[in-house]
């Protein structure tokens, strides 16, 4: 490899890395969207949901389709300076992109939704707990799936875990 490629590799890698760690920080901010059931570990909330989904997706299998969106025509243009100079630019086609999507996605959330509600689950977004309560509280992660106020909050622990806080 030339010295050009492997500069260029370590700044990609840079990126992703980067890029990583940013999606990484906005999971932490954002409100963990969940299945809910108090009392139940969260082992069994994770074996329910995945029985749920694989239930789900054998009810309402995927149906991955594609489609091009129309092209788009841009008009040619004339551009003149102060001194009268003039280019004419000519106009050209967009092309359409590809855009793929599975019509059965709405069904088969619905179909999981209910399988979880059968179980007793109810879905749930709990916020994410301010920095604050974040630093003080001692990391653990939920083991068992306590009951939920508007007190309730969330910290996200960088093993995937998580861990519930009820404040006051």
């Amino acid at each position: 490899m030339l010295h050009a490629d492997l500069v260029q590799n370590d700044a990609m890698k840079h990126y992703h890395l980067v890029g990583l760690a940013g999606v990484l920080f906005l999971v932490g901010c954002a409100p963990l969207n969940t299945y809910y059931k108090p009392g139940v570990s969260v082992n069994a909330l994770e074996r329910q949901t995945t029985a749920c989904q694989t239930r789900a997706l054998r009810e309402v299998p995927s149906s991955t389709q594609v489609r091009r969106t129309p092209p788009r025509y841009i008009p040619g243009s004339r551009v003149c300076n102060a001194a009268g100079t003039c280019v004419t630019r000519p106009g050209r086609y967009i092309p359409g992109e590809l855009v793929t999507f599975d019509p059965n996605d709405g069904l088969r959330k619905r179909v999981e939704a209910q399988c979880m509600a059968d179980k007793g689950y109810a879905p749930v977004s709990i916020p994410p707990c301010p920095d604050s309560i974040a630093r003080a509280t001692p990391a653990r992660a939920t083991t068992t799936l306590p009951n939920l106020n508007r007190n309730s909050c969330v910290i996200r622990n960088s093993d995937g875990s998580f861990q519930i806080v009820t404040r006051g």
